[in-house]
């Protein structure tokens, strides 16, 4: 568990070396040796936010620090914290600190911090989670699918969900799975889906995407304790995994009909 959790800590150090400069998430993942996929992830479990919201609260930190003790420019301070308008850093700025960039000049106005990262693991009681490891031969689904960002996934997917199930019969598809699939490292397309069947035609509006053949770990749950279930994947039973590693950039959740029951499948392949 400990090199992985080194790794993000590493991100962490390289990031305030480089919190000045552009970023990706390809660079911080790299540092921390995961794919941007698992690194989003686990970053997310581990630490409670998005690389994007820590991002932007330690460059509003620093920005007002500067602004605050310094005679450094406005739109300076803004191109130096990757703001390529001087309108947009202002809207960030208020949002972060509740007062204007200008207003961060006056003495003994309020502003807020946001202190770096330090990851730390405590021993707490233990919790058992079931999985099994299985080898599934490749399959196709059928669904529809939306792109969605990172930052705003875990709001903006429920919804989705939400409008699928409002049309009621009308619903091209049951909705047996849903599937996140990464595209760049930030953006990546979630769908709503369903086992293909060749001999079937394909509903209006849908589309076709092949599953490749791996080794799945899958690990049963309902429909009410998928969220931590899914956290004590990436917080706990990843991390520790032994013999396995991750593969393949995206996970499943996978629904049962007319049910509570659920699970989520995670690809694996032997290190």
């Amino acid at each position: 568990m400990q090199g992985w959790i080194d790794g993000i800590q590493a991100s962490l150090t390289w990031l305030e070396d480089h919190l000045a400069e552009p970023l990706s998430i390809g660079e911080l993942a790299g540092v921390a040796g995961l794919s941007p996929f698992y690194y989003q992830r686990i970053f997310g479990a581990l630490c409670g936010m998005t690389v994007g919201e820590y991002v932007r609260s330690r460059r509003m930190t620093l920005a007002a620090q500067e602004l605050s003790r310094s005679d450094a420019k406005v739109i300076d301070v803004a191109l130096k914290y990757a703001y390529d308008a001087p309108d947009s850093f202002a809207r960030a700025f208020q949002r972060f600190h509740g007062v204007t960039p200008s207003k961060a000049r006056e003495p003994g106005t309020p502003l807020r911090s946001f202190a770096p990262l330090h990851i730390k693991i405590t021993l707490e009681g233990g919790s058992m989670l079931d999985y099994r490891i299985v080898e599934c031969a490749p399959f196709t689904i059928v669904g529809v699918k939306r792109p969605f960002r990172t930052d705003t996934s875990y709001q903006e997917i429920p919804k989705f969900w939400d409008e699928w199930l409002a049309q009621g019969e009308q619903r091209p598809i049951m909705g047996t799975f849903g599937l996140c699939l990464d595209m760049d490292g930030k953006d990546f397309d979630y769908w709503i889906a369903d086992l293909y069947r060749p001999w079937e035609p394909i509903p209006e509006g849908c589309e076709t995407r092949v599953i490749p053949g791996s080794l799945w770990a899958q690990f049963p749950c309902t429909i009410a304790t998928l969220q931590s279930v899914n956290t004590k994947i990436w917080t706990e039973w990843l991390p520790s995994l032994q013999g396995y590693v991750p593969a393949g950039d995206y996970n499943i959740e996978v629904y049962a009909p007319d049910s509570d029951q659920a699970s989520i499948w995670v690809p694996l392949k032997k290190a």
